[in-house]
Formats: structure tokens, C-alpha cells, sequence
């Protein structure tokens, strides 16, 4: 007998109720889109945890006789009556005090390199074209930029000429400036030789990217600084709320959940008490 895509991911035998109340196969396999994981079972108990965690939220909300008014968000998608309650009731019920300055300037301490400015380099480059896969044209390449370094070696005042005519990058008009660079702004390997070099000087070989061979010259580093406190004060503030409210969400999850009777499905592992 043939098996539905559904079927190969929904157990057959994992009946999920909450307080005798069933959530359906078909609403599980929907929420499935929702909740990535490494297999078909994983995704399944995320999506099903999810809707128990909703499931929980909605009989405290109707038993409490919470309501709340929809609102919409600046796409004009608007809350469902039972999305508004739920909301609405997690607003009333879990305290979140708001973070006092003394708790941020705490995080700001004993987190400096969260509130760091990234270091800028001035740089410049020759590119000479290879893709891994030519085997003959990639160790070319190698041999063409290998040339290029041992001749910079000898006269590096050579090297705006060198990529004008070498450099296969756009910038060979501009004798191969990158201007100024931060981090994520090129490929890693690039980036590891420019902290490496010091400024004034170029790399001693060619650096192998995805792109080909590069011969790098730093021309100057401008340090990354540590942002003022006052300047960040709001980020941290904002962080420290979302993640308390995490926390008091999921502890206020729990207690739902430890009075509920839940068939087909446990909440007993911290992730799971995450309200989505």
C-alpha cells in the first residue's frame, strides 16, 4: 500500500491531545513548514510541541475569559481573535520588569566585544583568475600571481602598475584600491591575510580564494573602538527585556503545561516552552 509524504513524516501512532482536546494530523503537517530540523521526526516534534504550547495558551486564555483586539502589522497582516487572546493573555499574566541601568551597564562590562567597532582596512589587490576545476588553468593561475609576489618583493613601488595590467578585478583602474574594508566584506581567506599583514606591506605569497590568487598590500588599519556606554544603552536594555520575557514566557508554559494532561508529545526540554 503506498504511503502519502505526510505519512512518512506524521507518526501513525503519536495521537497529540491536550486536556483531551485533539490537535489534528493535518494541522501538525502544516506547521511542519515552520520548524526546520535535520529530519522529518525532528520537524514533526517542533511543529507538535508548538501547537501544544498553543493549544495550552488558548484553553487558559477561554478559561480566564481573555479576550484581546487583533492588530495588524505594518505588512497589514492582522492577528487572528484567538492570536490577539492568547497575546493578550501572556501580557497580563507574566511579569517582565524592565531592566534597570545598572543591570546594563553590567552586560556592558562583561561583554566589550559585543559593543566594538570593527576594524577598517585600507587596502589594495591583484587578482589573477582561476576556478579549482581547470586543473591546468587553476595551477597557471598559481604560477602567474607567484610571479607577481616574487616580483613586488623586489620592487614593491611597482605594485598600482603591476595591477593595472595584471588584475583581473575592477579595481585594476584604480591600481587595484579596495578602498576601505570591514569584516564580512570579503572572503574569509582575504580577510585572515589582511589581519596578518602589517600596514605598508604585501602579502609574502598569493592568497588562494574562491575568485583565484590575490597579492594584498595593506595600506593602513584604523582599529575598532569600544562604542560609549550611553550610545548602546538602549540596544542592551532592549535585549535584556526580550530575554526575560523568554524566560517568564517559558516558565509561565511550564506551569500550564505541568497541571495539563498532554498525550503524544513532551514539553520537558527548555526549547520546547518557547512561545513562537
Amino acid at each position: 500500500m503506498s504511503c502519502s509524504v505526510r505519512d512518512q513524516i506524521i507518526p501513525r501512532n503519536k495521537g497529540v491531545r491536550v486536556n483531551g482536546v485533539a490537535i489534528p494530523r493535518a494541522e501538525i503537517a502544516r506547521e511542519i513548514q515552520h520548524h526546520p530540523a535535520k529530519t522529518p521526526a525532528s520537524a514533526w516534534t517542533s511543529a507538535a510541541q508548538a501547537l501544544v504550547i498553543r493549544e495550552l495558551l488558548r484553553q487558559e486564555a477561554r478559561r480566564l475569559e481573555v479576550t484581546g483586539a487583533p492588530l495588524a502589522d505594518a505588512d497589514g497582516r492582522r492577528e487572528t481573535g484567538e492570536e490577539a487572546a492568547i497575546r493578550t493573555l501572556i501580557d497580563r499574566e507574566v511579569a517582565t520588569p524592565e531592566p534597570d541601568a545598572a543591570a546594563c551597564r553590567r552586560y556592558y562590562d562583561n561583554n566589550p566585544a559585543r559593543f566594538r567597532s570593527a576594524d577598517i582596512f585600507e587596502a589594495a589587490h591583484i587578482l589573477v583568475a582561476a576556478d579549482a576545476r581547470d586543473e591546468a588553468g587553476y595551477a597557471a593561475a598559481r604560477a602567474a600571481a607567484a610571479a607577481i609576489a616574487a616580483r613586488l618583493r623586489e620592487a614593491p613601488a611597482e605594485f598600482a602598475a603591476l595591477a593595472r595590467t595584471q588584475s583581473a578585478c575592477p579595481s585594476a583602474a584604480q591600481g587595484g584600491n579596495l578602498g576601505q574594508i570591514t569584516a564580512g566584506q570579503t572572503t574569509p581567506e582575504f580577510e585572515r591575510a589582511l589581519k596578518a599583514l602589517a600596514p605598508g606591506t604585501i602579502t609574502a605569497e598569493p592568497v588562494a580564494t574562491r575568485y583565484g590568487f590575490h597579492v594584498i598590500r595593506l595600506e593602513r588599519r584604523i582599529e575598532g573602538r569600544l562604542l560609549p556606554f550611553e550610545a548602546v544603552a538602549g540596544r542592551i536594555a532592549a535585549f535584556l527585556k526580550e530575554k526575560v520575557e523568554r524566560m517568564a514566557t517559558a516558565q509561565y508554559v511550564a506551569r500550564l503545561a505541568a497541571r495539563a494532561t498532554i498525550d503524544g508529545v513532551t514539553l520537558a526540554d527548555a526549547e520546547a516552552l518557547r512561545v513562537h
